[in-house]
C-alpha cells in the first residue's frame, strides 16, 4: 500500500506541511487551498496546503491521507473529524454524500460560497476550465420555493453556470440531481 500523506489537524483546518505532499494531493484532484496563494497556476508549490473538512474526510476514507494533531502528534480517527465536520457545516451529512458522489464520478468540488450555493463543480479543474455548474444540496423531503428557483436561476445564468439540485434519497443511498436549463422566451 503507498504511503499515506502526512495532515495536521488545527482548529477546523488540516494542513499538509511537506510542500512535496502538498503539490502531490492538489495535483492529484486539486485538493486544497496552497498557504498564500489564491489562484495556483501551476501545481507545483514551496507552501502548505490547507484542506477543509470536507475534503480530508474524504480523503481520509480513501486512505490518501493520514491526519494528527498535537500536543502528542496523536492520530485523529474518522469518528472524530466526522464529529468536527457535522458540527461546523449545517447539514454535513447530506453535504458529504453529494461532494462524496460528485468525486467518486470524476468531477473536481470546491465550496460554492462565492455564489451563493454548496459547491462549484468543474470538469477539469480551477484554472484549466471555468466551473460550470451549481449545486446546492437539499434533503430529498425540503420545499423549494419558485422564488428560490427564480433567484438561484438568475445568479446561475448571471455567472454562466448550470444550477443544480441535489438531494441524497435515503432509502437506496442515491443521489438525485436536478439540473436546470434557463431560455429565453
Amino acid at each position: 500500500m503507498p504511503r499515506k500523506l502526512k495532515t495536521e489537524l488545527i482548529e477546523n483546518f488540516l494542513v499538509v506541511w511537506n510542500p512535496k505532499d502538498g503539490s502531490e494531493l492538489y495535483k492529484m484532484g486539486y485538493y486544497g487551498k496552497p498557504m498564500g496563494i489564491p489562484k495556483p497556476k501551476i501545481a507545483e508549490f514551496n507552501v502548505p496546503l490547507i484542506l477543509d473538512l470536507m475534503e480530508g474526510l474524504y480523503l481520509a476514507e480513501k486512505e490518501i491521507i493520514a491526519i494528527s494533531e498535537r500536543p502528542r502528534n496523536r492520530k485523529v480517527s474518522l469518528r472524530k473529524l466526522r464529529y468536527k465536520a457535522r458540527k461546523l457545516y449545517e447539514e454535513f451529512d447530506l453535504k458529504f454524500a453529494v461532494y462524496k458522489d460528485l468525486r467518486d464520478t470524476g468531477f473536481i468540488v470546491t465550496p460554492g460560497i462565492k455564489y451563493g450555493c454548496d459547491f462549484a463543480v468543474y470538469k477539469h479543474g480551477p484554472g484549466i476550465d471555468h466551473a460550470p455548474y451549481m449545486v446546492s444540496v437539499r434533503n430529498s423531503t425540503d420545499e423549494i420555493t419558485a422564488t428560490e428557483l427564480v433567484k438561484a436561476g438568475r445568479l446561475a445564468t448571471t455567472v454562466r453556470k448550470r444550477f443544480i439540485l441535489a438531494a441524497p434519497i435515503h432509502e437506496n443511498k442515491k443521489i438525485q440531481y436536478l439540473i436546470f436549463k434557463w431560455f429565453k422566451a
